[in-house]
């Protein structure tokens, strides 16, 4: 009797644990996490900013935020980074910035380093040149050293931006276009710095026709992707069916893109506005896609203290949530600063997941 008594009290206590013990079986597209956007960023010259502000105050205004650097982020609980790149082969093409002679007391510059050949990262050249890792492989060195100390971590993402706009002004770099050497460069520089950590295309494609065949079917659990790190082109149409173009459903490339769901690449989707765009991200994370949204953008939410896009993206379920803000900008008083509940690294998505759920 008294067993059986103890076994009433109990069991309740045992389902209820085991409800919430961390699932090794869950899937990728079944979480939800932060990342930052444009994530290599350093603060605009003050001289800079100002002439910017006389120009164009809008402008200046949305220019007008940085990160701390990739560890450290990593540290934070980011696990979706952003980066810039721009081609430069020959090396020595944004050596001597424009900005630089407008400052009074400029901050160090390494021209040596831009003189070196490869790609290139930060934001705007002759303007926003400030970068934490201005080499892509020293980037990429950086989040590998973090990975190397951290091997059993959630999946990175890094989404890239092949930056090639022509800005129509005296003095200003012109950068070169992306085409077929570009695009051949940039998978090798992923590839021979990764290694065994990229999760690439043809490794989610596995034995199906198409990537999206592969994502339908449904993503790799947790367990097999911890340490591993993707990469995803987000940019225009055009740029992603160049670098489509001779590679069907991604073959060989070392890059997702964010293709159209109906489309035989498709995998990653970004769309930018969580409020706008709601019950579209919530049909593409149902059938398996993974979105990247944004709950902050052009420093606007952080100035005002409004955390309504920020909301409307957890209840999206987009299982990646890029901010500037997940340490907060204490110029603007407003106390704006992006975390999830409990200020979990990741969370079991809201869309997908209706159970208590737990993760390690």
């Amino acid at each position: 009797m008294v067993m059986r008594w103890l076994i009433i009290l109990v069991l309740p206590m045992l389902v209820q644990c085991q409800s919430v013990q961390p699932d090794k079986s869950r899937r990728f597209n079944e979480i939800q996490f932060l990342g930052s956007h444009n994530s290599y960023k350093k603060a605009i010259d003050p001289e800079v900013m100002d002439a910017l502000a006389q120009s164009d105050r809008d402008v200046a205004q949305s220019l007008n935020y940085s990160h701390l650097p990739l560890p450290r982020q990593l540290d934070l609980g980011m696990r979706q980074l952003e980066l810039d790149v721009y081609y430069d082969p020959e090396g020595g093409r944004y050596a001597t910035p424009l900005g630089l002679r407008m400052a009074r007391t400029p901050s160090s510059y390494d021209s040596e380093v831009m003189k070196r050949p490869g790609f290139k990262v930060f934001h705007v050249q002759d303007i926003d040149f400030r970068s934490h890792c201005p080499l892509f492989r020293q980037c990429l060195l950086r989040v590998v050293g973090w990975s190397d100390q951290h091997r059993d971590h959630l999946p990175l993402v890094i989404t890239i931006n092949a930056k090639d706009d022509v800005i129509e002004r005296p003095g200003f770099a012109r950068p070169l276009p992306f085409g077929d050497a570009a695009w051949r460069d940039l998978d090798r520089t992923i590839k021979e710095t990764l290694g065994d950590r990229l999760f690439s295309p043809d490794d989610l494609r596995g034995k199906h026709r198409t990537l999206r065949e592969a994502v339908l079917d449904g993503w790799p659990s947790l367990t097999r992707l911890r340490g591993k790190i993707m990469f995803v082109l987000d940019d225009s149409d055009a740029k992603i069916q160049g670098y489509i173009d001779d590679h069907p459903s991604l073959r060989g490339r070392a890059m997702f893109v964010d293709a159209p769901e109906d489309t035989a690449e498709a995998s990653f989707r970004i769309v930018n506005d969580p409020k706008r765009r709601l019950a579209y991200i919530q049909a593409l994370v149902r059938r398996g896609f993974i979105v990247r949204t944004r709950a902050d953008a052009d420093t606007v939410e952080a100035r005002t203290g409004d955390m309504s896009r920020f909301e409307a993206a957890l209840d999206s379920g987009a299982q990646i949530i890029s901010t500037d803000y997940y340490v907060k900008d204490g110029r603007f008083g407003t106390g704006y600063e992006v975390h999830l509940p409990g200020n979990a690294i990741a969370r079991c998505n809201p869309v997908l997941i209706e159970h208590p759920c737990n993760l390690r």
